[in-house]
């Protein structure tokens, strides 16, 4: 792996800002097009959308199921204290660099044991999670988390990579849900939170 080790006197910060939105750029057009179509039909399709990922990925994965919720969905992010059973017909969508965090492995194995669709958002679709997953977007990134080959290379440190193109992807697929649920953004705009 090749990290950036720091930046040197005569880099402007705005140069290196640049340089990271050129790998985000490069790596994005390494994402199959028609996995987001699988992953946005499978929650046009499902009854409920459960939506999980920890640290990080779990950040993009929290604003991702509040762009559900505008879309007018029923939509959980897992963990919360209102977050109901899952089911037969609902959906777990989960944001996993390694795809083999232990917490999320678990929610995968429940949802699969009670008839739930499972969807991941992964570097790895041989992982652990992947082998309950029925729809997989494969994501490219680096993680330190797996025992897994890392074939991708980054200027940046960690997770950065598939964490930045995770927020990117969620974002794309919820513009293709608008597209099929006919919603407009003024439309989303009247589910905004208004207890702030």
């Amino acid at each position: 792996m090749r990290y950036l080790k720091g930046i040197g006197e005569n880099m402007k910060k705005s140069q290196l800002m640049e340089n990271i939105m050129q790998e985000i750029s490069g790596y994005a057009k390494k994402i199959d097009e028609a996995q987001l179509d699988e992953l946005a039909a499978q929650i046009v399709k499902a009854g409920r959308v459960y939506v999980a990922g920890a640290g990080r990925s779990g950040f993009c994965a929290r604003a991702f199921s509040n762009r559900l919720m505008h879309l007018g969905l029923t939509v959980y992010f897992v963990g919360e204290p209102t977050t109901p059973a899952i089911g037969k017909g609902d959906l777990l969508v989960i944001g996993s660099g390694s795809g083999e965090t232990a917490s999320l492995l678990a929610m995968a194995e429940k949802a699969r044991e009670v008839g739930a669709g499972i969807a991941l958002i992964t570097i790895f679709p041989e992982s652990s999670i992947g082998g309950y997953a029925g729809t997989i977007v494969k994501v490219p990134g680096i993680t330190p988390k797996s025992t897994l080959e890392n074939t991708n290379q980054s200027i940046q440190p960690m997770g950065n990579v598939f964490e930045q193109l995770s927020w990117i992807l969620y974002d794309a697929v919820t513009i293709m849900l608008m597209d099929k649920l006919n919603m407009s953004a003024a439309e989303m705009f009247t589910r905004h939170a208004n207890l702030e």
